[in-house]
């Protein structure tokens, strides 16, 4: 009998393993919906759904294995990191989703939302005051306007499968939906900036690297507080407090 193999858990839901299969359970329909949905339109290779039983979806394991993960060393090649960005691209020129996604938050909800929890990270003690100060100048350049696209939202490396140079499939879709597109790319380099070129060489495209900056201090700085209340450490080498100092 094959064992179980938590995936990912904390209290919002919980990722099993269980041979090929995948079991995400979810308390919050809503985001579940939004995961069918999107798989559904994404003009890229997506799991199979073998079955949904609210509050659980079980999916089809991908071929192959993670493009990396955050804090570890990047063992894929070049040339797959560059089919993933080929495959970003597809995805943000496909048709538009009928809502916005993670990466479709006003900006003027960002930035106080920002605001809010740099505050609380310095008066909480939890990173240095100058460390905060400098990371929310540099998130300044993402709040400027964008093009909707078609956005995963949560485009962490560890969702991107690939086998050899192939792109085999894309996981998490539960914060899908219009958004702006280099937020995509920005989480995706995020802790891997060494790979920044190799995705937008595959993205095909002039993107502005200000902006990708930007982000991964923005996303970094939000994401902090969250990791330690939900049992990560963002300060594990190559994770979220490093990318904040690398814009010092």
């Amino acid at each position: 009998m094959d064992t179980v193999k938590v995936v990912v858990a904390h209290s919002e839901r919980v990722t099993l393993r269980v041979g090929d299969v995948f079991l995400k359970v979810d308390a919050d329909q809503a985001r579940i919906d939004v995961e069918v949905e999107a798989m559904a339109s994404a003009p890229v290779p997506t799991p199979d759904i073998l079955w949904r039983k609210p509050p659980v979806l079980a999916i089809a394991a991908l071929r192959g294995a993670p493009l990396g993960r955050l804090g570890e060393p990047a063992t894929a090649s070049p040339a797959a990191w560059a089919a993933a960005g080929a495959a970003i691209r597809k995805l943000h020129d496909g048709p538009l989703p009928p809502r916005p996604g993670r990466a479709g938050r006003s900006l003027d909800a960002l930035a106080a939302e920002l605001d809010g929890e740099c505050e609380l990270l310095v008066t909480n003690g939890v990173l240095p005051a100058d460390l905060v100060t400098r990371n929310r100048r540099v998130a300044e350049a993402a709040f400027r306007p964008w093009t909707p696209a078609f956005t995963h939202g949560d485009l962490q490396i560890a969702h991107v499968f690939v086998d050899g140079d192939e792109v085999t499939g894309i996981l998490d879709w539960s914060e899908a939906g219009q958004g702006d597109a280099l937020y995509d790319l920005a989480t995706v380099t995020l802790g891997h900036e060494e790979h920044l070129g190799d995705i937008v060489a595959g993205y095909g495209t002039d993107v502005d690297l200000q902006v990708i900056h930007a982000w991964w201090s923005l996303r970094s700085l939000l994401g902090v507080r969250w990791l330690i209340e939900h049992g990560f450490d963002p300060h594990t080498p190559g994770c979220e407090v490093d990318v904040l100092k690398a814009r010092m």
